[in-house]
């Protein structure tokens, strides 16, 4: 299996935490530490290849980011009063589960990490949690959102995204206020997917949306015209569907091929990464997504400042906006990092119970855990592409723009 590794061992810089954490009497000076100070080790695996490349990327990016700002400008992580270096070790998992299980064991008995961030998606984090749960390492993931990852009463697990079923909440609320009325709904076969089918078929339960049809696909499906020669025959209001990128894009093709153009169309992951516009050009127009996180909420910190101004450093790196699932990564490994600094160890009991005292405003929102180790406070947006854009337009008191709705023909975007 060919494997690319990416160490970083870089300088550390100095934190202050916001009153809800625990303050640090001997807070890191500002600048770098000098190199033979002590490492905290961190491991993970990112999909740099396969099917989730695309958005493990941008994950990878997430962590890189947080890693480059904490050894080269915020001082470093304080253990217990002593500056520590940050050294990240990350391997392609390929987006197989057969990879990551090996992975996570190679990086826990081999690498000796000390800590473990997640790979991206559900179903690859479930693999790897099990793994550092059988081991006794805490995890904390950004990228995994399935209900069930909560329900299997791991004690050193934690997740700051909101819950899947939460995905499509805002956006058949904002498209029942539009008048809305009828919807079909589509998932992959996979974790994620049915955890926000689940979650959508509630919401459209509890406000009366008629549900006209259900369909699932499979994993890596490269074909879904007869899904969509079903669902044009009956001519919903909404469709929702739920999977990751690449199904995302195939959705939206196969829709237009087939001329199924519903008044709203409400899809996860793939809208919320600036690269769909790229791929699909007018046919991304006017087209819904669900994100965990853009650059144009409120939420700020003290330590990368409003969520623009992440935005803004993110660009600098990378020459692209980042997506939800690069600021919930960079998100991930500060949460992490300020378990580590309230506990003032790298112990896995005692950076867990720090966790689950944890309460804290980020540029990613707010995170507080529950006892299962979900993130029980941050709030989900709707977003659509107008003009090219990704724009947040939904719920109301986050919105940056009015939904485009109905959507027009395919032959007027």
């Amino acid at each position: 299996m060919k494997l690319r590794l990416f160490l970083h061992v870089v300088l550390i810089v100095a934190i202050f935490a916001p009153l809800s954490v625990a303050a640090q009497a001997d807070a890191c000076p500002d600048g770098p530490v000098a190199d033979d100070a002590p490492v905290v080790t961190i491991g993970a695996t990112a999909s740099q290849t396969g099917r989730y490349a695309r958005e493990g990327v941008q994950m990878l990016n997430g962590y890189n980011l947080w890693l480059d700002w904490v050894n080269q400008e915020a001082g470093g992580i304080n253990v217990d009063g002593v500056c520590h270096l940050a050294a990240l070790v990350v391997y392609d998992d390929e987006s197989g589960k057969l990879q990551v299980e090996s992975l996570y064991q190679q990086l826990i008995e081999e690498d000796g990490v000390d800590v473990l961030l997640a790979p991206y998606a559900s179903d690859l984090t479930e693999v790897a949690s099990e793994v550092a749960d059988a081991a006794g390492v805490l995890m904390v993931e950004g990228n995994g959102a399935a209900e069930g990852l909560f329900e299997r009463g791991y004690e050193n697990f934690f997740g700051v995204l909101t819950p899947a079923s939460q995905y499509t909440r805002s956006g058949i609320e904002a498209a029942y206020a539009l008048g809305a009325r009828t919807a079909v709904l589509a998932y992959e076969n996979a974790t994620f997917a049915e955890a926000v089918a689940v979650g959508a078929q509630a919401t459209m339960e509890e406000l009366g949306i008629e549900v006209l049809g259900v369909e699932t696909y499979a994993v890596g499906a490269e074909d879904l015209t007869g899904l969509f020669t079903d669902f044009a025959a009956l001519k919903p209001d909404l469709f929702v569907g739920g999977g990751h990128y690449e199904d995302a894009v195939l959705i939206v093709q196969t829709a237009r091929s087939y001329d199924f153009n519903p008044a709203a169309f409400l899809i996860t992951v793939g809208p919320s990464i600036p690269s769909f516009v790229t791929d699909l050009g007018d046919d991304a127009e006017y087209v819904w997504g669900a994100s965990q996180w853009e650059s144009s909420l409120g939420f700020e910190d003290a330590w990368f400042g409003t969520a623009a101004e992440f935005a803004v450093r993110y660009e600098g790196l990378y020459d692209v906006p980042p997506s939800y699932q690069a600021a919930s990564a960079s998100a991930a490994a500060l949460v992490l990092q300020l378990g580590i600094e309230a506990a003032g160890s790298t112990e896995t009991d005692v950076v867990s119970a720090a966790l689950r005292d944890l309460e804290v405003e980020t540029f990613y929102g707010p995170i507080d855990f529950d006892e299962t180790g979900k993130n029980i406070a941050k709030p989900m947006v709707t977003t659509q592409i107008q003009a090219g854009e990704i724009v947040v337009i939904a719920p109301e008191e986050a919105a940056v723009a009015e939904p485009f709705y109905p959507s027009p023909a395919w032959d007027e975007r």
